[in-house]
């Protein structure tokens, strides 16, 4: 044997698992492949949820993004808000096109602010939640946020990083194989 041939390294290569498909692998690419069907579809459920501390500017920017995705056909699903992202959602939504909004709530609307009363006359999907009357306004809210997750094929969040309720939303929406972007305002 050449001296050359002695130095070389061999390198191994194990061939008997390559073709070994785990059972996760087909249930990611069922995944990957709902999510890539959501995105081409021309008409989709998307959920717009976040923070209510916006400025004015952010409120601007939501609102005509949801105005842009009505007038594209699709729904608008959110839940009520006096400031902050539902209601720049719902404001855009309304110009657009009323009957592709949908408003859940996380109680009724005689336990909402008088603003928002106000912001909700005229909006014609209301869903009002009376059997959450009694719980606080911060429980029924993560149900809500769930609710609205449960019906859309794409979520938009917008929040800021210390946002455990808006996290877990993402982390739930993630979880159902919804197409999911968030925003982060920090």
């Amino acid at each position: 044997m050449s001296e050359d041939k002695k130095n070389e390294q061999q390198i191994m290569v194990p061939f008997d698992d390559l073709d070994k498909v785990e059972s996760t692998d087909g249930h990611a690419f069922d995944a990957l492949a709902m999510e890539l069907a959501t995105i081409q579809q021309s008409a989709k459920k998307v959920a717009i949820i976040g923070s209510r501390n916006l400025p004015i500017t952010h409120q601007q920017i939501i609102e005509i993004l949801s105005y842009a995705l009505v007038i594209q056909g699709n729904t608008v699903i959110t839940s009520g808000g006096s400031s902050g992202t539902n209601a720049a959602a719902i404001r855009g939504a309304m110009k657009a096109n009323p009957d592709k909004l949908r408003v859940i709530l996380p109680q009724t609307i005689g336990q909402q602010p008088s603003d928002v009363q106000d912001q909700l006359i005229g909006v014609p999907n209301i869903i009002e939640h009376p059997d959450r009357s009694m719980m606080t306004l911060a429980d029924a809210s993560r149900i809500c946020n769930r609710e609205i997750i449960d019906e859309c094929q794409q979520l938009i969040c917008f929040l800021s990083h210390t946002s455990n309720t808006l996290h877990k939303a993402i982390q739930h929406a993630e979880d159902s194989h919804k197409v999911v972007t968030a925003f982060y305002l920090d």
